[in-house]
């Protein structure tokens, strides 16, 4: 695939791209070495995206292919980049272990607004996540650290919770009240539709100006540019893309979508003019390690 075609035009808007191999690669079975996930994300970081979602701190036996984390933390140079490290963590435990690691910029923390997910995912209620958020909000910014929350099931709920656009409204109102900075809209089942995007967007980024709102959308290969437009064209300007798409939420019902394809953005923020600050033969030598990576392991 040819990327040569990304220009930088003068005076153009600017979004800030989070590429997400973690994302990818955590619900392949087979165990993919540290070191060929090392170079994957070694390729990633060259690439000049805002931030890397690279990893996560979470139980072995939840998602056994992100055991060796900080072992592959270790094996990064980060000399030469200006992309930051976002590390995904699920419990107060997770936060205390990645706070540990000055190269780590960001913890991801998920939290959903439907009760059966957030149970899925984490082990806990709603009312629980609210506590350990507070607690990862103090220790990160005990040690100098920012979170970036996920809302997930932000764009619809499958599993037969209340949902809809005030609810997320709601739980926006209460996670900026207790200091969220970053929050990310998460399409995590692929539910979204362009209409349901740009109204929550269109509504919550003029209402909650201290908050930036992010865009991690889920999709099928027939519906990703509906919904990028229908984020953008609304005022996001952060947005989670995964190469090729690979990957999905493995806590999430079975018949998955994949995450957005970050080459499908970049074409669509190239047609429009837009800065995502990504070298173009970067990315093209990123991409050849995902296909390398995906096709050797399933």
């Amino acid at each position: 695939m040819d990327f040569k075609g990304i220009l930088i035009f003068e005076g153009m808007q600017k979004v800030k791209i989070i590429e997400c191999p973690r994302d990818a690669m955590q619900g392949i079975r087979d165990w993919i070495p540290t070191e060929e996930k090392a170079q994957y994300i070694q390729s990633i970081l060259r690439c000049g995206f805002d931030t890397i979602d690279f990893g996560s701190f979470v139980s072995p036996k939840a998602i056994p292919q992100m055991k060796d984390t900080a072992e592959l933390l270790s094996k990064l140079d980060l000399s030469s980049t200006k992309s930051k490290l976002l590390a995904i963590v699920a419990n107060v435990r997770g936060a205390q272990d990645a706070v540990q690691y000055k190269e780590i910029q960001y913890l991801g923390y998920p939290f959903s607004i439907s009760e059966n997910f957030q149970m899925r995912n984490t082990h806990k209620t709603i009312e629980q996540s609210i506590v350990t958020l507070q607690e990862i909000l103090n220790l990160a910014d005990a040690n100098n650290k920012e979170v970036v929350a996920y809302l997930s099931m932000g764009f619809g709920n499958p599993y037969g919770d209340p949902w809809n656009v005030d609810i997320v409204g709601e739980w926006t109102e209460k996670l900026a009240a207790m200091g969220v900075k970053i929050l990310s809209l998460s399409d995590t089942v692929g539910t979204s539709t362009p209409e349901i995007i740009k109204y929550l967007f269109s509504e919550l980024i003029p209402k909650f100006p201290s908050i930036e709102f992010g865009a991690h959308l889920h999709t099928t290969p027939t519906k990703w540019h509906e919904k990028v437009d229908a984020a953008y064209s609304s005022g996001c300007r952060r947005f989670d893309g995964a190469i090729q798409g690979f990957g999905g939420c493995p806590m999430a019902k079975d018949e998955l979508t994949g995450n957005m394809p970050t080459e499908k953005m970049l074409s669509y923020f190239t047609a429009n003019k837009v800065d995502t600050n990504i070298n173009p033969m970067s990315f093209e030598s990123a991409h050849n390690e995902a296909t390398k990576v995906f096709g050797k392991y399933h």
